[in-house]
């Protein structure tokens, strides 16, 4: 097993889009960062949106089940308000993860990011 990979958090915008890009490992050491992150994306994006929220995790090279539920917690918080959350990117090892953890039910996944 590897070192851990230190968790990077940042805004890009693809085709006039905001994404938040995640990258690095997302455990539980790395939750309060991710929850104020995602649901700050998700607030700044507003509740008026036609396309999904995007968090984009294809820098991302492992995942435990703390960090997946964060995300599904705010996926449900955001489906409240009429507003979809996607995981773009997702790599085999995270796409295994969510299926471990039966959060897949729960996470709208992409299989395939869009190119820039």
């Amino acid at each position: 097993m590897g070192a851990r990979q230190s968790t990077a958090i940042r805004v890009e915008h693809v085709l006039g889009e905001p994404i938040l890009v995640l990258a690095g490992d997302l455990d539980v050491r790395s939750t309060g960062e991710l929850r104020a992150a995602v649901h700050e994306h998700i607030r700044a994006c507003g509740t008026d949106l036609i396309s999904p929220v995007v968090l984009d995790i294809s820098a991302v090279g492992s995942i435990d089940a703390t960090a997946l539920k964060v995300i599904a917690a705010a996926s449900r918080q955001a489906q409240r308000y009429g507003v979809r959350v996607v995981l773009r990117g997702a790599q085999p090892a995270v796409r295994r993860m969510l299926h471990l953890t039966h959060l897949i039910r729960l996470i709208e996944v992409e299989r395939e990011p869009i190119p820039a």
